[in-house]
């Protein structure tokens, strides 16, 4: 700041940024308008010590701040003007709300004057924080420039604290260029339940009762791999991901199965572990409930026992961290006897026979292994609502956690490019490919300026089958193969990613495309590669993400 900035009070956006830059955060995703002016006059002042990434958008905004969370695990943040930005946002806000992600959306709001009057002011919502309070797991009005360092304060604490998901702080128009000082207010702890020794009693006593035992994780287990992994090896127990939970035990382990291998145990599971999981798989996606099943289920949100727990499924809860946990269970089943014997033969035996079977799908599997074969190890993979991004839930190997990132349960079409690139803004040395169909990728491609403007270099592979892809499938299935309002009319996406100043590459098949990708990887430029294709004429992934029963 200069000196005359610095012989005045802060103003409240002052004490927005030194409280962002308080809690760690480097990057801010936004966009600027006439409510927000004075918070972006405080983000330039602060000079180098924040990035600010403009997008193009107030929805992309919102998913490159959910990228960034999601590929690091701390929180991301957006700024975005108040009514119809807030909506735009939304999606992102809503998706973070499902995939449990921590992101502070900062806003504003009409004059103080104003609030509550109905009179049409500009970009004035009936009633934002109670709209905000649908989709956000806490969210609050400052009224005053004192209000904003514990404001923002609880903001991250409520945005990592138990079930991590998004909040919003909005400081009215009026208010933020208003100066007084505040004393500042430190990050709080954020802590976890304890765990409870005779919970893990109880679950030990299950686990060591079981035959077959089963670990589903989600994404609140992604920071506790290695206690996973050994619970898992200890007690030879398939470890079964769908979507977050991917990498959280390699795919390369031979305890490490993806949705369509775990179904091919479920038959014979006799207790089940969820780590972190809302257990989608168990009460939605797979049919025929094994007989006399027992649940054990860790998390953090208590309120997620209660929504799982019914009479004829009872669940055994134990709400701690995952890792904590996982390494409380772990060393109560030793201190009773030693690991079982070894399944690797089986298993891998058993995983090798699902690969050859899933490649019915056809094409998206052959260039989900292009795609797999030039990514390194550390390389983010970003899937999207498309045929391939179906198909990689199951049919793209995963090896660490955080390296597949994901929508979950939201299904936001057009979630993935921007996805991408907050992810990029957080790790801009490792590459970052993102998949997406022509539909998807529709919905944010003029966010291919701002991976030009900010060097945020990440390969979009876009498939193109010409029609909202999924859908036309269902429509032809369902109504004796009458179509409407998917057949679409794109534009050539290599030639457009030029146009903005992109690395634009087209690529027919999966040898293709694994050589455009070493190219575009190699060129540290933005990139786009268009993939023609067909749609349909192989099985479709749904049957093995929605498997059918196999009950005589």
């Amino acid at each position: 700041m200069n000196d005359e900035s610095r012989a005045l009070a802060p103003t409240a956006a002052d004490h927005l940024v030194d409280g962002v830059r308080a809690h760690g955060v480097d990057t801010v995703f936004g966009i600027p308008g006439v409510q927000t002016y004075e918070l972006f006059d405080s983000l330039a002042r602060a000079g180098e010590t924040i990035r600010v990434v403009g997008a193009r958008h107030e929805q992309a905004a919102g998913y490159m701040a959910f990228g960034y969370a999601q590929a690091t695990g701390r929180t991301g943040v957006f700024t975005v003007v108040p009514g119809p930005g807030v909506l735009n946002a939304g999606a992102a806000l809503l998706t973070a709300y499902g995939a449990s992600t921590p992101i502070v959306c900062l806003t504003s709001e009409v004059p103080r004057a104003f609030l509550g009057r109905g009179l049409g002011h500009l970009h004035e919502m009936p009633d934002q924080l109670a709209t905000l309070n649908t989709i956000t797991k806490w969210s609050t009005l400052v009224s005053h420039p004192t209000e904003v360092p514990e404001a923002l304060a609880t903001a991250f604490h409520q945005a990592r604290s138990g079930r991590p998901r998004p909040v919003s702080v909005a400081v009215p128009w009026d208010v933020l260029g208003l100066r007084a000082p505040a004393a500042p207010v430190a990050p709080l702890p954020v802590t976890s339940p304890v765990v409870d020794p005779a919970a893990v009693a109880e679950a030990a006593a299950l686990l060591s009762a079981a035959t077959n035992p089963m670990i589903m994780v989600g994404g609140g287990a992604r920071h506790a791999s290695a206690e996973v992994t050994a619970l898992a090896e200890h007690l030879q127990a398939p470890v079964v991901s769908l979507r977050s939970g991917r990498g959280i035990v390699s795919d390369e382990h031979p305890l490490g199965f993806t949705c369509a291998a775990g179904f091919e145990r479920w038959a014979d599971t006799d207790l089940v572990i969820g780590i972190g999981s809302r257990m989608e798989l168990s009460w939605f996606r797979w049919p025929d409930r094994p007989a006399g099943l027992r649940t054990v289920l860790i998390d953090t949100d208590p309120r997620q026992i209660a929504r799982l727990q019914t009479e004829s499924a009872p669940v055994t809860p134990l709400i701690a961290d995952a890792a904590e946990a996982s390494a409380a269970l772990t060393e109560a089943l030793r201190a009773d006897g030693p690991a079982r014997p070894d399944r690797t033969a089986e298993f891998t035996a058993l995983k090798a026979g699902v690969a050859a079977q899933i490649r019915d799908v056809g094409p998206e599997l052959e260039f989900l292994d292009a795609i797999r074969a030039v990514l390194p190890p550390d390389g983010l993979f970003v899937e999207e609502v498309c045929q391939a991004g179906f198909a990689s839930e199951f049919g793209y190997p995963v090896r660490a956690p955080r390296t597949y990132l994901t929508c979950g349960h939201q299904g936001t079409l057009g979630f993935g490019y921007p996805t991408a690139l907050g992810a990029q803004a957080a790790y801009p040395d490792r590459p970052v490919v993102s998949i997406a169909g022509d539909g998807g990728f529709m919905f944010a491609i003029q966010e291919i300026a701002t991976a030009v403007q900010y060097g945020l270099n990440v390969v979009a592979v876009v498939f193109d089958n010409g029609s909202y892809g999924n859908v036309q499938l269902d429509q032809q299935r369902l109504f004796n193969g009458r179509t409407l309002g998917t057949t679409l009319v794109n534009p050539d996406f290599a030639r457009l990613a030029e146009d903005f100043g992109a690395v634009g590459l087209t690529a027919h098949t999966p040898g293709e495309l694994g050589r455009a990708l070493d190219k575009a990887l190699a060129a540290h430029r933005p990139a786009v590669i268009h993939v023609p294709t067909k749609l349909g004429g192989s099985a479709s992934p749904w049957k093995y993400l929605m498997p059918a029963s196999r009950a005589e």
